[in-house]
Parts: C-alpha cells; structure tokens; sequence
C-alpha cells in the first residue's frame, strides 16, 4: 500500500528524531480529503514500507531531546478511515492561527499574525477549528483588519458570523460546540449628553444647530453630543468629561461639571439601537462664545425664562419635564447625582459611580 506524508520544512525534524513513521497518512485518508476538508495531495510525497498504524491516545509528544517542542509535534486530531477511529499528530505553529485563550473558555486569534493568502488562510482557519474542538473551546473572536478583507469571504464561508465592525476591522465570531451560543451581542446603545449651562445673569446657554428636522427649526437648544468611545485613540471618554468638552468644542464656554441631573432612555433611535442621554448640570468658567462654524449656526445666553418659553419646549412633555426639574434644581428642591471615582476588587478598574449623597455637607441642594 502506498503511502504518504506531509513535506514541511520541519520533516527535517522528524527524520532527526525517526519519526517519519508518525506522519504518513493512508491514500484513501487522503483522497477522501477528510484532513480538514482541503486538498493536500501535490505537496505530499510517497514511501513504501513504514509505519502504516496512525493511531494515538496522548495529546502531546516529548521531542524536545532533539526539537523544540514548540516548533514540533504537539498536538492530535482525530479521524476515520474505513470506520475506524484514528488520531494524529500535527504541527501546531504550522496549522493553527496563533490565538490566546480568554477567560469565558473561548480563543481570541491574533489579528497582527494572520496570513495575508486567502487560501493559506483557508488551509490554516479549517485546522485550527479542528484544534479548537479538539481542545474543547468553545467561542472564538475573529478580528479581521481592513488591509486583509480578502479573508472575510472565507470566513463567512468556514461558519463565522459578523458580530460589529469600525472604521479599520470587521469582527467575526464561531461558536463551536453544538448548544446554544453563549456569546454576547455587539453593544447595544449609544451615550448621548447634554448640558445645561447657566451664569450669575440668570442666562443659559444655548445653540441653534446647523444640521436639524424640520420639527425642530427655531428652536434654541442646550449643547449636546455623543460620548467618544476612544478620545485620542488611547482613553474612553466620562459622561462629566465627554459634555464639558461637547459644550467647549460647540460654543468655545469652558465649564465645569456639576452633576447629572437625569438622564433618559429610549429604543430604537439609531441603526437599530437604543440611546442613553444623560442631561448634566455645568458651572460656566468663561463668558466669551466662539461658535464652532462646523455644526453651531448660532450660540448665545438666553435669559432662563425666555428659554423656557419657547413653543417647541412649552409643547413637548419630554422637555417641559427637563425644564422642571432644571428650575427645581435651581431652587434647591431638587439634587442630582454627582460624581464620584472609585476602584473595584472585582475587575481593579477605576470606575465612576453616580449617586445623591443627601447628608454631604458640600453639597448646596436638598432633595424633594
């Protein structure tokens, strides 16, 4: 019977240590191309006469008296031939993308070591869902970079499905074991602020944007803004940091933050997801407006009364509600929720927490 082995460069290796018996595969094993389901069989050789059993119970092999065992066999996969179970031994840094485990039990694949060859890449993703298996993984968290989206048909076509993309990489993920999966959905909201800014004159400040609905035309609004999920590519933005830049970017008003004073939730608002808006309470630091020509038509201080009383406010129960507890605020019949840093034993994480501490001396409010 004829058969034949793999023709890496580290057969080498295996000669080294005479092993070349471990790495012959039968032809029908072959042809059946039951070895990850790709087609092998050019880059083989054929020998006559040696070992012709390929069966093994050990997940690893000691060849570190002659190789590395990193760089050499390390690894099974199991397999029939002709009904019979068999296991075998493959290279793992040659058939398996490097990856690392996380600590759900899943593996998340090095982006930055991917090959680049959408065959190659084929060859590779199919044993190392095979190795994954066999290790009894279970998610696994595929991150593709935008230069290798040539990889992303591939993927799609090997089971993985898309989870979340950015502007630079499409996220792909593969359950493996055959139970419901277990893996979380891409985030599901967006974290909108809003501030609300007013000086020793009793004014407040406000902005007429540039870009609106047509329901919203004439309106004189608070500034408001999107939380930056990365500022300057390396920090997460705060709810008290993100609005104090949102008003200083829209009007040029440096601020301070005081404390949220509610904050609102609703489904459905953009790409199908939900929104958090948080509207916060600021002390102003300077007077001087410079409107931001990109999305500000106009900012000016509004006297407070004339800001309430507009039509489009005075209609709306979401903001006449705000308009109340703002001039409840104001009046001392009402206290929000102020900031407060502190750091976790569950993940050692700096974290800010939110709260109403009704006893603080500092604090120039009382609740209702």
């Amino acid at each position: 019977m004829e058969l034949k082995f793999i023709d890496f460069k580290s057969m080498s290796m295996c000669k080294s240590v005479d092993m070349e018996g471990l790495m012959k595969f039968s032809s029908s094993f072959l042809d059946s191309k039951i070895m990850f389901g790709v087609n092998v069989a050019p880059s083989f050789y054929s020998h006559r006469g040696l070992l012709t059993k390929a069966s093994y119970s050990s997940t690893s092999y000691d060849a570190t008296r002659s190789v590395s065992k990193k760089n050499f066999l390390e690894d099974t996969f199991s397999y029939k031939i002709n009904g019979t179970n068999h296991t075998s031994l493959y290279f793992r840094d040659k058939w398996v993308l490097d990856a690392s485990d996380d600590e759900y039990g899943g593996v998340l694949v090095n982006a930055e070591r991917l090959p680049s060859d959408p065959d190659k890449f084929t060859f590779v993703l199919r044993a190392s869902l095979s190795h994954w298996k066999v290790k009894g993984k279970k998610g696994v968290w595929l991150k593709l970079p935008l230069e290798k989206c040539d990889l992303v048909p591939v993927a799609v076509k090997e089971g993985f499905q898309y989870h979340h993309a950015e502007r630079g990489y499409v996220m792909m993920t593969y359950w493996i074991p055959e139970e419901p999966c277990m893996l979380p959905s891409n985030a599901s909201h967006q974290v909108g602020v809003g501030g609300f800014v007013i000086n020793d004159k009793n004014e407040v400040l406000v902005v007429q944007e540039k870009h609106f609905t047509p329901a919203l035309s004439g309106l004189w609004k608070i500034p408001t803004g999107f939380i930056h999920e990365f500022l300057r590519q390396t920090q997460s933005e705060e709810i008290f940091t993100g609005i104090v830049r949102e008003v200083q970017e829209e009007t040029g008003i440096d601020t301070e933050f005081v404390e949220v004073m509610a904050f609102r939730h609703v489904h459905d608002v953009a790409f199908q997801k939900s929104d958090l808006f948080f509207i916060c309470l600021l002390r102003p630091l300077s007077k001087q407006i410079m409107v931001d020509d990109l999305e500000i038509q106009d900012a000016k201080w509004m006297p407070l009364v004339e800001f309430v009383e507009q039509p489009l406010i005075q209609e709306d129960d979401m903001f006449k509600k705000i308009i109340d507890i703002f001039i409840a605020r104001l009046g001392k019949r009402y206290c929000g929720l102020s900031v407060h840093q502190l750091v976790s034993k569950f993940d050692d994480k700096l974290s800010t927490l939110y709260f109403n501490t009704v006893d603080d001396p500092n604090l120039n409010c009382q609740a209702s």
